[in-house]
């Protein structure tokens, strides 16, 4: 394989894993914008999605087209029930209370994800064979067409939600300033709950599409929520747009580090790289330097 094909290798996949990134990075913002916090379980938002696809479809035999979509509802259902047992009772909790609240939150789901599934990696069997599409000299797997396909759909969505629909335009309006939200009666505390559930199915998708790759166990959600979180602040926190270009930016930067330096060092690449540039613009890469919020997805 001559420099160019392995490059443009190193380029799918990076675009690949990258596209997990900015559908982690995404619910971060999401929930961020509505509470102004960062919500650490995020990443077992995303283990849960493969976790619960692995049990629906080769432990209760259902077909993908079914199983993909309960196991979405599944997780949504628990980033619901968390909201609503663990934030919402709260009287104005500080922001420090909140990510402590998601940070036990996040111990809570893993270790229960560790008694029901075991610590042994599980497998999903990809979604449209294992067959390589050779392009220009390199190979792309059918499943990573599956994870750039998810992104677009969550970008299109998202963007649908926020920019047509009454209850994303309230979300959006939170988002600008709670108070003025609550003067014109929309309720904070229920977009808040929709925010989770929001952010909880984005990251089941992820979770789903990317498991057939890298296999899933309940430690994995820790490490893509860090480097979604990576693509959050890079893309500027509460940035849409800002999101989905550092996560493919990491995931590119990630496997051109693996391929031409060594994998020893692929995550130290892309941490100096977001050091770098927050040095240089610490909003990020499209953050807004008045007011990191969501103003237009």
């Amino acid at each position: 394989m001559d420099v160019l094909s392995r490059t443009l290798q190193y380029l799918f996949t990076g675009v690949a894993i990258g596209s997990i990134y900015a559908m982690v990075a995404l619910g971060f913002n999401i929930i961020y914008n509505c509470t102004g916090i960062i919500n650490f379980a995020q990443g077992e938002f995303v283990m849960l999605g493969g976790m619960f696809m692995v049990t629906l479809t080769t432990v209760w035999k259902l077909p993908l087209p079914i199983a993909f979509p309960i196991a979405v509802v599944l997780v949504v259902l628990v980033g619901v029930g968390f909201e609503r047992v663990a934030i919402h009772p709260l009287k104005a909790p500080s922001v420090l209370v909140l990510i402590m609240i998601t940070i036990a939150g996040s111990i809570l789901i893993k270790g229960i994800a560790m008694f029901a599934w075991g610590k042994e990696a599980r497998y999903l069997p990809h979604f449209s064979g294992e067959t390589p599409i050779a392009v220009l000299g390199a190979t792309i797997l059918p499943q990573s067409l599956w994870v750039l396909g998810s992104l677009a759909a969550v970008v299109l969505g998202l963007a649908w939600f926020f920019n047509r629909t009454l209850m994303g335009k309230a979300m959006r309006a939170c988002a600008h300033n709670p108070a003025a939200a609550r003067l014109v009666g929309i309720s904070v505390k229920q977009m808040v709950t929709i925010s989770f559930g929001l952010s909880a199915g984005i990251g089941a998708v992820a979770g789903i599409v990317i498991t057939p790759i890298v296999l899933m166990d309940y430690q994995r959600g820790a490490m893509l929520a860090l480097k979604g979180f990576g693509a959050a602040i890079l893309g500027g926190l509460g940035s849409g747009p800002g999101a989905v270009v550092a996560g493919l930016l990491i995931g590119i930067l990630e496997s051109l580090g693996a391929g031409y330096i060594s994998s020893h060092y692929k995550d130290a690449i892309a941490l100096i790289v977001l050091l770098a540039v927050l040095f240089i613009r610490p909003s990020g890469l499209l953050g807004d330097t008045e007011a990191q919020r969501l103003k237009k997805f």
